[in-house]
């Protein structure tokens, strides 16, 4: 009987730590974008997103389909490091969905000299190849 619960405590502490470790590596995953966002570059901020014709965007203009298409309507919106301003994420939440899958749900605030923005946005990040990517954002 000790044994068996030695067994399910060891298997439940690795579970968890796992989970600290998907968690660990999604936060860098968002503050990297922060840095690149709060530098200006686009480019390295789409780093965070899953480099495919199926990522999904969707905002308040509504669905956006492909990562350059993505990139393209950030450039748009965002046309020089004022109008990007700088980038802050809070009240951030994981929900694990799978091994391989979370959710993500935060706030997001722009400090800009030409009026703030405020909002919020749900991410499903999926691990491939060892590295956590945006497959599907909703912010508004």
């Amino acid at each position: 009987m000790k044994w068996i619960l030695c067994t399910l405590f060891l298997s439940f502490s690795m579970h968890c730590a796992a989970g600290q470790l998907a968690e660990k590596a999604i936060l860098a995953v968002l503050n990297k974008q922060v840095s690149a966002w709060n530098d200006g570059d686009l480019s390295r901020y789409m780093e965070g997103y899953w480099q495919s014709d199926s990522l999904v965007f969707i905002g308040k203009k509504g669905c956006t389909y492909g990562y350059e298409a993505t990139l393209n309507n950030y450039k748009k919106a965002y046309p020089d490091k004022s109008a990007m301003g700088q980038l802050h994420f809070s009240d951030i939440h994981f929900k694990k969905i799978s091994r391989r899958n979370y959710m993500v749900i935060g706030a997001w605030h722009l400090q800009r000299s030409i009026g703030n923005l405020d909002g919020c946005f749900s991410l499903f990040l999926r691990k491939r190849k060892m590295h956590w990517h945006i497959i599907a954002d909703h912010s508004s």
